[in-house]
């Protein structure tokens, strides 16, 4: 089984040599590219997950469905030559999130659906989140209905590919995406609150999946760490020491830390060596690509001024369709103008698919070519990768030099999981 690195996991740990590994939270094309050339370097798995309102059997905000994005993830693989059995498919969020406005019956078939797509699909990490309330249902569940809700998507991943998938349960997790609020108040979860979490779902699955509890491999909880539109709540092992302490009378398991975007490096191998090691990254990635994208668009500025700037072409077409993003910027006109572009919340990622902006990109990789930049340029604009460029490390063309700066977070991600190897 692929899955076998996921597998290890808990083994590693409790034997003292506790190691993680990174998943890759996102569906734009140069990140998947950046992570399976790094993974063919080092000859690593790579974990890339998709969530329930990314993808799933109605198209999600990428348009695919599981089997699509399968497709398209293994396309980017076979271009630059990575093994296909090397890849780990993950499934986040997969409940009735996407169709919590409907009565419940319906968004629970919804997500059965969707469920059993990702499982023919090939998906082997399922991380199973009803904690929603549907519609006439209170916002937040009693534990023992999510635990059943989970329990019972479980069963119809079974039925599509019995003895296959892992599971990951529990829900307290960070907003999707980044908080909107002050991060000044971030509780890790309780110790008693994780316990019973465990407890419910071992019952339930007990009652309807009996066989899946076995590869149940972590819970979803909360180390005390988030990101805002401009903070970051870092990690702080002396406050999750209750909370790490549980994992002992959990044999088996791991804890899964969402949001653990823009984390220093010392905190994220902290969190894989207290039992969070399944590294998470989506938005830090696009935010990195969307800093190098902005810096090719000044040396295309000084070297084309009389071309449209990204920056305005973008900022024209967040503007032309404000649903992914005006519901959580807040503030003045010029504060929401800062935040579309520039917020670690990275609402911007969703719109690089959109027509004009991807047409707004190929037009900036056009006019700058495949002919290197002049190491100066790269020096003024990209500071971080000069170095390997002056010492022919790093080709100084646009497209190496944009993997390169989603590659440099996927390596500090990399280095944090192997660090207790």
């Amino acid at each position: 089984m692929s899955v076998r690195p996921l597998l290890e996991l808990a083994a590693a740990r409790q034997s003292g040599h506790a190691h993680g590994i990174v998943s890759v939270c996102s569906a734009h094309e140069l990140v998947i590219e950046a992570a399976l050339t790094r993974a063919l370097e080092t000859n690593d798995h790579v974990l890339i997950e998709a969530t329930c309102n990314q993808v799933n059997q109605d198209g999600g905000y990428t348009g695919m469905t599981p089997a699509d994005f399968r497709t398209f993830v293994e396309g980017v693989a076979d271009r630059v030559g990575y093994d296909r059995g090397r890849i780990i498919l993950g499934g986040d969020h997969l409940g009735p999130n996407p169709w919590k406005h409907l009565p419940p019956e319906d968004a629970l078939a919804k997500a059965g659906v969707m469920i059993e797509a990702y499982a023919r699909a090939g998906f082997e990490k399922l991380h199973l989140d009803a904690s929603m309330g549907c519609q006439g249902e209170p916002a937040h569940l009693d534990d023992v209905v999510v635990a059943r809700r989970a329990a019972s998507l479980a069963a119809r991943a079974e039925a599509q590919a019995p003895g296959r998938p892992v599971y990951v349960v529990g829900t307290e997790v960070p907003t999707p995406g980044g908080a909107t609020e002050a991060l000044d108040h971030l509780v890790p979860t309780t110790r008693r609150a994780v316990e019973e979490t465990y407890r419910l779902h071992r019952k339930a699955f007990d009652a309807i999946a009996p066989d899946a509890f076995e590869r149940v491999i972590a819970i979803v909880v909360q180390p005390g760490v988030e990101f805002g539109h401009d903070s970051v709540a870092v990690y702080r092992p002396e406050r999750a020491r209750d909370l790490t302490a549980a994992l002992e009378g959990m044999p088996g398991l791991v804890f899964e830390a969402h949001s653990t975007d823009y984390q220093p490096g010392t905190a994220l191998a902290a969190l894989v060596r207290d039992g969070f090691p399944i590294l998470k990254v989506g938005p830090a990635l696009t935010f990195a690509l969307r800093e190098a994208l902005y810096a090719l668009d000044a040396i295309d500025g000084f070297l084309n001024p009389n071309r449209r700037s990204l920056i305005d072409i973008m900022e024209a077409v967040m503007l032309a369709a404000p649903a992914q993003w005006e519901s959580h910027y807040h503030g003045t006109s010029a504060v929401r103008h800062r935040l579309r572009h520039f917020s670690y919340s990275d609402r911007i990622r969703y719109y690089w698919p959109v027509e004009a902006a991807q047409a707004a990109v190929d037009g900036l990789l056009n006019r700058l070519g495949e002919t290197p930049l002049a190491p100066t340029l790269v020096s003024q604009y990209l500071p971080r990768l000069y170095d390997r460029v002056a010492d022919g490390t790093l080709a100084a063309t646009p497209r190496a030099l944009l993997l390169q700066s989603v590659r440099d977070v996927l390596i500090m991600y990399q280095n944090a999981a192997d660090q207790h190897s």
